[in-house]
């Protein structure tokens, strides 16, 4: 499935069993030998919501939280009959999201997630910097400044706002300096920005351990917040974030909460033999 392009392979748990699954996303995960795939998501049962998620990136490594992913489960939980309800509760690794299903003809079209809060204090994102808030602050890049907003959705994100035309920048090379920056304990997704006079934000976002990808749900949330908060957006108003994959619509609420609109798409079901 995938969310405007930021694709994973997910596993129905409740009739399969993922053993050693950071293992398996290395495996699954790779465009060549693989599947191919930003990494595996497991649909599980769950003692606290209707449905729990776990969520691996393509190098192995486990992920707390995915925007995408967690509308992609909301189509796959509706659309395949493990729930009838258009309202869901969906325990994740940053907390219990409360997913909207949108229908047409009885499939789910579009997801409106309440992301929850954006965490905005340092220690909490986490990063190691002293305050309250890290907005609009200058960091040096491998010898290149850049100002910073930093902002947790339940995974950290830096964001940068910038003049430089995000469409010619090169995230192969800038993407892991920011990753791996020493400001980031737990390494860091980076969205760079350009923001547009009519409620609009084009960006480009490069994960912590997938690399660049088509889309970022959680960092298109964090690019709402970093726009809000440094004076370029308005809260409480629904704003569109441009992602190479596609569209997404965007609200920070006066209550710190963060409201992600978007579509969720299946490509393919198949079967895939694991050889030793």
């Amino acid at each position: 499935m995938h969310g405007i392009g930021n694709d994973y392979i997910y596993i129905n748990c409740f009739e399969e069993k993922a053993e050693d699954p950071q293992e398996l996303s290395r495996r699954l995960s790779d465009r060549h030998f693989g599947i191919g795939g930003d990494g595996i998501v497991l649909i599980m049962p769950s003692e606290k919501a209707d449905f729990r998620m776990r969520i691996f990136n393509a190098d192995g490594s486990e992920a707390k939280m995915c925007g995408n992913a967690t509308r992609c489960i909301g189509k796959y939980v509706y659309d395949r009959g493990l729930t009838s309800k258009k309202t869901v509760t969906l325990e994740t690794e940053s907390g219990i999201k409360t997913l909207q299903l949108f229908t047409e003809n009885d499939i789910v079209k579009t997801v409106l997630v309440d992301m929850g809060k954006a965490v905005l204090k340092p220690a909490d994102i986490p990063m190691r910097a002293e305050g309250e808030r890290f907005v609009h602050q200058v960091i040096d890049v491998s010898g290149t400044s850049w100002a910073v907003t930093c902002v947790s959705m339940g995974n950290p994100h830096c964001v940068a706002i910038t003049d430089r035309d995000v469409s010619s920048l090169d995230l192969e090379s800038i993407g892991p300096a920011f990753e791996n920056h020493t400001l980031f304990p737990d390494r860091v997704n980076t969205e760079f920005v350009n923001v547009k006079g009519d409620g609009t934000a084009v960006m480009r976002v490069w994960e912590r351990g997938s690399g660049e990808t088509l889309a970022c749900g959680t960092g298109a949330c964090a690019v709402t917040a970093a726009c809000v908060l440094e004076g370029y957006f308005e809260r409480d108003r629904e704003h569109r974030i441009c992602l190479r994959g596609g569209d997404l619509f965007v609200r920070y609420a006066s209550d710190g909460h963060v409201y992600m609109r978007g579509r969720a798409e299946f490509v393919f079901d198949g079967n895939v033999e694991l050889k030793g």
